[in-house]
């Protein structure tokens, strides 16, 4: 059985703006060093047609992009998607899937199906997994910016407090730090 990895960009007061983050090319590097770890992605609908809207334009050399983004796009073509929707059944981007029915055990059936683990990619959705208890790690890349607006992480709130077990801290040099954590028995 494959690990479910919670990984976001987010600032120092929690923002999940994908537009608040630094995307540079050693961002895009260290997400895409993420990717090639993992055996899929596993995103919400509102992410996945954010991702669907850009990335396949910038990997068929549509779009004006540097040589990480590009590398990021072409890799995330191959990759396979999940997507959790109940709105949308029709996923026409290469390699996507639809997660249908119930929430937990479709996760739980892909994380089974992935021994390279799965990197889930949205943050409502981390939410409802993470108070499934699915998450078993998190990969954080946290932005030396303070936003002063939402959406932040876990805006909806949790039951209870998570207790996570540091795994290790890197600074990248464009000053944000990349945290991964696991959850502590």
């Amino acid at each position: 059985m494959g690990l479910l990895i919670f990984s976001l960009n987010l600032t120092l007061d929690g923002c999940v703006d994908h537009r608040e983050g630094i995307a540079d090319d050693e961002t895009h590097a260290f997400f895409t060093r993420l990717m090639d770890e993992g055996g899929a992605m596993l995103w919400g609908r509102v992410t996945y047609e954010m991702m669907e809207s850009y990335w396949p334009a910038v990997a068929r050399g549509d779009e004006e992009a540097p040589s990480a983004m590009r590398e990021w796009a072409v890799k995330l073509e191959g990759k396979p998607k999940y997507v959790v929707s109940s709105t949308r059944k029709d996923f026409p981007w290469a390699n996507s899937h639809h997660v249908a029915g119930d929430l937990r055990e479709g996760v739980q059936k892909l994380k089974d199906a992935t021994p390279a683990g799965v990197l889930l990619g949205s943050g409502k959705l981390g939410t409802e997994l993470d108070r499934l208890d699915l998450i078993d790690e998190y990969k954080l890349l946290v932005h030396p910016r303070i936003a002063g607006h939402g959406p932040t992480l876990y805006q909806g709130g949790l039951p209870g407090t998570r207790r996570l077990e540091l795994l290790s801290a890197e600074p990248l040099r464009n000053g944000a730090v990349a945290m991964h954590y696991r959850r502590a028995g």
